[in-house]
């Protein structure tokens, strides 16, 4: 009697998963491959040789999508893209990074960056990026970050000023 009570549990509990919407991944309009000729925009350099910095631009009206090896070039573009012959920034649809611990694609927009730690990208200091507060939080204190800040609070100023005399790795 038992075994038979367990089973019509079990599935109550899967009709009930199955019944429950899915939700939308943050990742769903993200573009999931780079060719190898891919080139960032910014700085020259092949995105596709660095598959955990990657950020991606989308553009609303254009088939179009743009990609960086990493956070900082992404908002050196995104402060002035006609510099870089790309429609203005009001033609941006979706902006997607990288969470830096499961390397997901996440909206930028939405999520949580460290600046001032001990963990270099390509170029240098970089805008590390995460899905959630504490994340970035954990990250930040055992890589000695200075400040956690959302896309919309990243000045141009401090994007300037991680840039000054990077080289390419």
């Amino acid at each position: 009697m038992r075994k038979r009570s367990w089973q019509i549990l079990l599935l109550l509990v899967v009709i009930q998963l199955a019944a429950a919407p899915v939700p939308k991944p943050a990742s769903a309009g993200a573009a999931n491959s780079v060719s190898e000729q891919t080139r960032c925009p910014v700085c020259g350099m092949f995105v596709f040789k660095y598959p955990n910095w990657q950020a991606q631009i989308h553009y609303e009206k254009l088939s179009e999508t743009r990609f960086f090896d990493g956070m900082k070039d992404l908002m050196v573009f995104y402060y002035d893209p006609e510099r870089f012959g790309a429609p203005p920034r009001e033609a941006i649809k979706d902006i997607f990074v990288k969470d830096y611990y499961s390397l997901s694609w996440i909206s930028a927009k939405e999520a949580f960056f460290v600046t001032g730690s001990d963990v270099y990208g390509p170029m240098g200091h970089e805008f590390i990026p995460f899905a959630t507060r504490e994340a970035a939080e954990s990250f930040s204190t055992d890589h000695h970050g200075r400040e956690i800040l959302t896309f919309d609070k990243i000045p141009p100023e401090l994007v300037e000023s991680l840039r000054a005399g990077q080289r390419m790795r």
